[in-house]
């Protein structure tokens, strides 16, 4: 015979089933839902013999105890017990605790110990948030009296471990260690750290989540199992299988320095906006802050650069044997197989203009009427001479950029400017900038202790290539659309992008601006998504990123 209950189940202490037979292996269960919650419990001995008449009886107010501590109901399962007051504060106190989110409880095989008495066990798991799931096996006493059975309570019936006086709870199961910047502190990066789901414990974002081992020991939990004194809340005694390895930090190059002047330089920002700066020397991070946090757009974004990829295209028409003083015609306009391409507010240089001239303003038409000059492949060559492309280890998850070889001529056109196929992420164009201030290739890196392989460019670039390249950057700081940076101490060299994205009419643009500094080992990037122009709004961004490193 079998006996199926749900929530609206009624179950009597005082009925006494019938002696009952079943078959070898045939479970009777009782199965309850609710408040996310179930209990499956044996109604008969599992011998496959019939089961006592007594131990039948018995068994009745132990499921109606079981089932309501199931379901997280300590006063109704209190009831079932012959110290109701007393099992309801401590079934309280435990599930307060606890706070379960799901119980299960199976129990076994009954036995007589005695006239009016049974004994059964019975196995409890808890799923309980930070801890996991939590299991232990324990048993009760039930016995009659005047004609009544009641469950037994006594604190090791809810777990053995207990003793009167005393609860289970949860404590911390180790210090969580931190993100450390380069001097050794706490990390002040919110997108870039990330954060930790404070119910498990465990890393949910950023390099918290990436670095969960390492940060928590390798704990599976972030809290664990004790008795607990009920009077103290002191813990007496750990209930937790194993101890968790040592937590350890993890280290990155973040200069806490220039992390805080390139997030005050977005204090305000109403778009979402990044900088990230890196040391041209070794590709160390120094900083990489975003606004607002949760996305990190400074080394996870892809954007088309615009026209601080000219930097890239440049740097292939000097090693074509373009020089400075190549003249360079500026029209408004030009046109590829139908499309039209113009200047930012279709400006126009006068005649006479060089190839400086063309850098230094930022003129779209001319680098696209010189395409001819490039190969299909030249772009995507040169490009790799500054690492984009690659796949960078830097020790968190970032994105490396993409040059693909083009296609047609209109694709190599908008290639030459930074649109089209291009795309990249602050953090490599703040790596071209640092390129072109050492002359080599130095692959970012983030976390120095977690890099197995760092990435080497499959070509470099050319010595003479590098010195013209920081002359025309620095021109475009004294002469050109960097002009925002004219004023300032340490000798700035940058690059202002414009990028169009999106099907509008007019186009929304990306602003970027990248650089270096001429007297000091810095390199950076500055991007504002939807932003407006790289001179006029990217460019007080950079201003008030140099101006807060120089207080």
């Amino acid at each position: 015979m079998a006996r199926t209950y749900n929530r609206n189940s009624s179950t009597s202490s005082r009925a006494r089933p019938r002696r009952v037979r079943r078959p070898l292996g045939i479970a009777v269960a009782l199965l309850l839902l609710a408040g996310g919650g179930y209990a499956a419990f044996g109604l008969v001995g599992g011998d496959g013999n019939e089961e006592d008449a007594e131990v039948a009886a018995a068994r009745e107010p132990l499921t109606a105890f079981l089932a309501a501590w199931a379901k997280h109901d300590a006063r109704t399962a209190a009831g079932y017990t012959d110290t109701p007051d007393g099992a309801a504060s401590l079934l309280t106190s435990v599930l307060t605790n606890l706070k379960p989110s799901r119980t299960t409880i199976d129990d076994g095989e009954g036995r007589r110990q005695g006239e009016g008495k049974a004994r059964f066990p019975f196995s409890v798991t808890m799923q309980i948030p930070g801890a996991g799931a939590v299991t232990w096996r324990s048993h009760a006493q039930v016995s009659e009296t005047s004609g009544t059975w009641k469950v037994e309570f006594t604190s090791p019936m809810i777990h053995p471990e207990l003793s009167s006086g005393q609860t289970l709870a949860l404590k911390s199961a180790g210090s969580r260690a931190q993100v450390l910047d380069a001097e050794g502190d706490p990390l002040r990066a919110e997108s870039l750290v990330g954060t930790v789901d404070p119910v498990s414990g465990k890393g949910a974002s950023g390099l918290e989540a990436r670095y969960d081992d390492v940060l928590s020991g390798g704990r599976k939990a972030s809290r664990s199992l004790v008795v607990a004194d009920r009077q103290s809340g002191r813990a007496v005694k750990d209930l937790a299988e194993t101890a968790a390895a040592e937590a350890r930090p993890v280290h990155t190059t973040i200069d806490p320095r220039v992390q805080k002047a390139a997030a005050d330089a977005l204090t305000g920002a109403d778009v979402h906006a990044a900088v990230v700066a890196i040391d041209p020397r070794n590709g160390h991070v120094l900083a990489a802050a975003n606004r607002p946090g949760g996305f990190n757009r400074a080394l996870e974004g892809r954007y088309p650069p615009g026209s601080v990829f000219k930097v890239v295209t440049a740097a292939a028409l000097l090693k074509g044997g373009m020089t400075a003083g190549t003249p360079a015609p500026c029209p408004k306009f030009a046109r590829v197989d139908g499309q039209r391409f113009e200047n930012q507010k279709q400006f126009e240089l006068p005649a006479g203009s060089t190839f400086a001239d063309a850098f230094t303003q930022s003129c779209n038409t001319y680098f696209v009427d010189v395409r001819d000059r490039l190969s299909d492949t030249d772009l995507r060559d040169t490009a790799q001479a500054f690492g984009i492309g690659g796949k960078w280890d830097v020790g968190t998850t970032t994105y490396d950029g993409s040059v693909p070889v083009t296609t047609s001529d209109n694709d190599k056109a908008a290639a030459t400017i930074g649109q089209a196929r291009v795309q990249a992420s602050p953090l490599v164009m703040a790596s071209v900038a640092a390129t072109v201030k050492s002359g080599t290739f130095k692959q970012p890196v983030l976390v120095p202790d977690a890099v197995k392989e760092r990435y080497r460019a499959p070509s470099e670039l050319d010595a003479g290539v590098a010195r013209e390249l920081r002359e025309l950057m620095r021109a475009t700081v004294t002469s050109g659309s960097a002009h925002a940076l004219k004023n300032l101490s340490g000798q700035p060299h940058a690059k202002t992008g414009t990028a169009e994205f999106g099907s509008g009419t007019p186009p929304r643009t990306h602003a970027w601006m990248i650089g270096f500094q001429g007297d000091s080992d810095l390199a950076w990037a500055v991007l504002l998504e939807d932003g407006g122009s790289g001179g006029a709004d990217a460019g007080p961004v950079a201003q008030r990123f140099l101006s807060n490193l120089a207080r």
